[in-house]
């Protein structure tokens, strides 16, 4: 992908970059020739970025134009408003405190370039700075009183940039632009991150089912790096994301996603999907304002949680409405364990979702991407439990129910029907329906953004072409982009 630099005076810089052009912010704004072409990545190194500066226009208009632009407008705005930067780097405390744990003043000022810093010992703390407001050149202070807190943090103009810096600011930007993948043969077209967690023991997909997706990625035309956390300031050297990592909106996976789409990256899973499926009052409410059978369910809080044992009989089930792989749900015998499984609850969400227990051997699951059926499987539940995960047995070995794989053209059409119907409600991601069968009936238990993907389980059937079809998904959502 061509990248741009824009910078007032490009005669002043020397960057040893190849496929990379240095122009002024009126050549980007008038000319016509960056107004036409798409996929352009600019970085933005005006002396401003004040609201209707050239700076300040190069960003929206590279935003308008479909081009990746660093910094972004929303980054732009977020400048403004410190106080709100101040409480993100509650996030990463613990680093602010051990960087510093060692410094004799109450104050400390440093410039940081691409996430990079005059000093060794600040380059941790620099990386997690960029990543949190994506600007080419930044100044971070910090004051301790009682503990170290980051007091402000704001863009340097280019003119700021002291002359002993230009040689770590020139160093910095080409360490960011200088990716392997630029090289590679042109038939790989689009660049693919594979977003995943290394250290997660219940991850969505395992680590054969990751390398048939890599394998497939290559054979669809990406060049394709897996990613992690970690790599937040580099989601703008990518084409499209794809997270193969448990999802939560109150997690670096929705930032991640929030990002990626505001840069105009396809991606799976998108921040509206992660939103809707990983709520479950949300999903609750959707799927019964649209009349699509779900279990007797009730949305209760501190208030009205004591009329629920008059609208619904024992065993009921209780949820917690982010929870995920059968973790914060709860079977309820009795009003006793009611009143103190619900205590624990409400720390932790002001509402709560009662629904009713309904037994079966297995779940089905139907697999959906961009509205068409990718797998579909009875999940069997755990040896002497009710769900198809026990977290509480002694042997990992044995948490988890059997699991058997079904041909498309075997399931049950009004199955295969009720899942196509409720995920249309969320969008054309990558979904999991979770559905229990009584009698001829089918009922959601809930919607899944994030479908577990392993080896030799969903992909049983249809084996490569699982992959296949999502890697196809991807190439076809990008080259509707042009």
């Amino acid at each position: 992908m061509p990248k741009l630099i824009v910078v007032e005076k490009p005669e002043t810089w020397k960057f040893n970059l190849e496929d990379v052009e240095v122009i002024t912010p009126d050549m980007y704004i008038s000319m016509e020739a960056y107004q036409s072409v798409k996929n352009l990545k600019v970085i933005n190194l005006c002396k401003s970025y004040h609201y209707q500066s050239e700076g300040y226009y190069v960003s929206l208009l590279a935003e308008a134009r479909s081009h990746k632009v660093l910094p972004g407008v929303s980054t732009i705005q977020d400048l403004r408003f410190p106080s709100i930067l101040r409480d993100d780097s509650l996030d990463f405390d613990e680093l602010i405190q051990s960087t510093f744990k060692n410094e004799p003043y109450d104050r400390i000022d440093f410039n940081i370039y691409f996430g990079n810093t005059l000093s060794e010992n600040l380059n941790k703390l620099g990386r997690q700075l960029f990543q949190l407001v994506q600007a080419p050149s930044i100044r971070a202070s910090f004051s301790k009183k009682h503990k170290w807190v980051l007091h402000s943090i704001k863009p340097i103009s280019i003119n700021e940039v002291p002359v002993s810096d230009k040689p770590l600011l020139v160093n910095a930007l080409e360490k960011y632009l200088h990716r392997k993948r630029d090289y590679k043969p042109d038939r790989k077209k689009y660049d693919l991150a594979i977003l995943v967690n290394p250290e997660d023991k219940n991850p969505p997909s395992d680590d054969r089912a990751l390398k048939r997706f890599y394998k497939a990625a290559l054979e669809a035309g990406f060049n394709t790096e897996f990613i992690t956390k970690n790599d937040f300031d580099q989601l703008i050297q990518y084409d499209a994301l794809f997270i193969r990592e448990t999802t939560n909106v109150n997690h670096h996976t929705f930032r991640f996603a929030k990002k990626a789409a505001s840069l105009g990256l396809i991606v799976i899973d998108d921040p509206q999907s992660i939103l809707k499926c990983t709520n479950k009052v949300y999903l609750h409410e959707l799927l019964s304002t649209n009349k699509i059978l779900t279990p007797k369910s009730f949305v209760i809080t501190e208030d009205n949680c004591d009329q629920l044992p008059e609208q619904m009989t024992f065993p009921f089930i209780l949820k917690q409405p982010d929870g995920a792989f059968s973790k914060g749900v709860f079977k309820i015998e009795s009003l006793e364990e009611f009143k103190r499984v619900r205590e624990s609850m409400f720390e932790k969400s002001d509402l709560l979702i009662a629904q009713e227990f309904l037994p079966t051997p297995f779940d089905w699951r139907v697999g959906i991407i961009d509205g068409q059926i990718l797998f579909v499987c009875k999940y069997f539940m755990a040896t002497k439990h009710w769900q198809i995960i026990n977290w509480n047995a002694r042997k990992v070995s044995s948490r988890g129910g059997e699991v058997e794989t079904i041909a498309i053209d075997k399931a049950p059409p009004e199955l295969l029907k009720t899942a196509l119907k409720a995920t249309a409600l969320i969008g054309k991601g990558l979904y999991g329906v979770d559905m229990k069968e009584i009698g001829e009936k089918f009922y959601v238990i809930e919607i899944n953004d994030n479908p577990n993907i392993d080896s030799g389980i969903e992909d049983k059937i249809v084996k490569d072409k699982l992959y296949d079809t999502i890697m196809e998904v991807f190439l076809t959502k990008l080259k509707a982009q042009k």
